[in-house]
């Protein structure tokens, strides 16, 4: 028996996502401070795109945040079209709780991505050792199970 690469796994629910996030920033410590970047197609199944932009700023560059909504504009098409999943995680250094920082971080994409992306979209935060979820989107995961046939998980 094999066992199926990550991407061939579907993510089905925000919890089965903070694993994946889990999975692929082993170990997540980190020196620096970067923003990873995947996606998730309309069947759950992740893109083998894995993006770190790297040494971001503490406080979210409305212009790089701006960039995102252009770089997920080339991606989707390739993955499904408008209801592709933008998954994000913000790796830093220090302790796996939520700062003034990480909120700003949450705060600045909710202003950006939410209307533009219909809420398609996730943050966690990779710290500490730890992928704790910050904002999740339950809502892509219910079209997900239903796509699939597998109802709401």
């Amino acid at each position: 028996m094999t066992t199926p690469t990550l991407a061939d796994v579907p993510v089905r629910s925000s919890l089965a996502l903070t694993r994946r996030w889990t999975a692929l920033l082993q170990p997540p410590t980190f020196a620096g401070r970067s923003l990873w970047l995947t996606w998730l197609g309309t069947d759950g199944r992740q893109s083998p795109v894995l993006l770190p932009v790297d040494d971001v700023p503490a406080v979210p560059d409305r212009r790089l945040l701006s960039g995102l909504l252009d770089l997920h504009a080339e991606v989707a098409p390739h993955l499904g079209g408008n209801d592709v999943h933008l998954a994000m995680a913000l790796s830093r250094p220090g302790e796996p709780v939520q700062t003034e920082h990480d909120a700003a971080w949450a705060c600045a994409l909710h202003d950006v991505l939410d209307d533009a992306l219909d809420a398609t979209w996730s943050l966690h935060l990779a710290a500490g050792g730890r992928v704790e979820p910050l904002v999740e989107a339950s809502s892509f995961f219910v079209r997900v199970a239903a796509r699939l046939g597998d109802g709401p998980r």
